[in-house]
């Protein structure tokens, strides 16, 4: 599990959900793939945790890593963490999947924080929806839902970092 720090020549996303075994590291593996894709895995580092300690220590739930095995994303062998103060330190895109984990969020928010922090679905405003919803307690078809949101919002996030990887640039 990486700890990145940022430089004016890298950046750094995090996405957040409730445990960091659904959502999160769905995220985390689709934009992955997308940054890949751009030739920019050495530019952008990426993580993913969760706003409590619920399933610390426990990889992605099987549904997520089967559902997202079958799209060509690879959840890793990660561990669950919980996001930590620090993280604010380390990430200046900070992506909640949901309002209930961006409120967490906004309260530990420290003053001097610069970085972006929202929803992942600002970046997919043509979903219609702004949360991405939990599919832990749901079946295949809640799983699926999930990855389609997550990859609407991966090229809008993409621009909107690769954007700022130019300005830091000038």
């Amino acid at each position: 599990m990486s700890r990145p720090a940022t430089t004016p020549a890298k950046a750094a996303v995090l996405f957040v959900c409730t445990g960091n075994i659904c959502r999160s590291p769905t995220a985390e593996a689709v934009f992955r793939a997308h940054v890949k894709r751009a030739g920019l895995a050495s530019a952008i580092a990426i993580d993913s945790a969760g706003t409590h300690d619920y399933q610390l220590g426990q990889p992605p739930d099987l549904r997520a890593v089967a559902r997202a095995r079958l799209r060509g994303y690879d959840l890793g062998a990660r561990c669950a963490r919980q996001f930590a103060f620090e993280d604010f330190d380390r990430f200046g895109w900070i992506l909640a999947m949901d309002r209930f984990n961006l409120g967490h969020l906004e309260t530990l928010r420290p003053r001097g924080f610069r970085g972006y922090l929202g929803l992942l679905l600002d970046f997919a405003p043509e979903v219609g929806v702004p949360e991405v919803p939990d599919p832990y307690g749901g079946e295949t078809k809640d799983f699926d839902r999930v990855l389609d949101l997550v990859e609407d919002a991966a090229e809008g996030l993409l621009e909107a970092v690769r954007k700022t990887l130019r300005d830091a640039r000038r």
